[in-house]
């Protein structure tokens, strides 16, 4: 079994926002396996897909995004999951530009709440993460700090959605990666891609 969890927050208005990637992530997998996550469990929507050959579920946390951990930490124990091995987590970045997208095996919650309240609720900042990258193109850090929330809770213009658009391609691929091979692999894979630039 493995558990796949995107971050966001729930509503329609903040669907297309930056903080929102990761919920975006999932349903783009949900869309390749033609499943909707609308199974309402541990206070997430969930799917469940076949992904090289293992059981996999799909879950978006219908907690805000400060409150993430304690659905992971349900789904998790539901399942019975080993967060280390059998847990990925996708959610935005604002300190990586929008178009990128890293694989990470662990870490601290580099000041994201989502990750931040994960990483308290189990105990452990072992599990795998895919960050995806949203920051605003005036990306420094005085802008960070001025635009941070308002920015991440502002729906997302169509030119930066279309480039979205092609990171949760990427990002749909990797997960199927880690799922099939394992995290260094992904790793190996995908960040030395974008080191590299976007492979064609």
């Amino acid at each position: 079994m493995f558990l796949v969890v995107g971050l966001g927050n729930p509503g329609i208005e903040y669907q297309f926002t930056p903080h929102n990637a990761g919920f975006l992530a999932i349903d783009r997998i949900a869309d390749d396996y033609g499943v909707a996550v609308v199974n309402r469990r541990c206070r997430a929507q969930t799917a469940r897909v076949q992904m090289a050959g293992r059981d996999v579920v799909l879950a978006k946390p219908e907690t805000w995004m400060n409150l993430s951990g304690l659905s992971v930490q349900a789904l998790v124990t539901e399942f019975g999951i080993d967060p280390k091995r059998e847990l990925v987590v996708i959610y935005d970045e604002l300190a990586l530009a929008l178009g990128s997208m890293r694989v990470r095996e662990r870490g601290s919650s580099g000041g994201h709440n989502g990750a931040k309240s994960i990483n308290g609720a189990l105990g452990t900042e072992e599990w795998a993460r895919i960050r995806i990258g949203v920051g605003p193109e005036d990306n420094g850090p005085e802008s960070m700090r001025r635009r941070g929330k308002d920015y991440l809770l502002t729906p997302m213009r169509k030119a930066e959605l279309a480039v979205l658009d092609e990171v949760l391609d990427r990002t749909a691929k990797a997960v199927g990666v880690i799922v099939a091979q394992g995290v260094s692999v992904a790793m190996n894979e995908f960040n030395r891609r974008e080191q590299n630039g976007p492979a064609e």
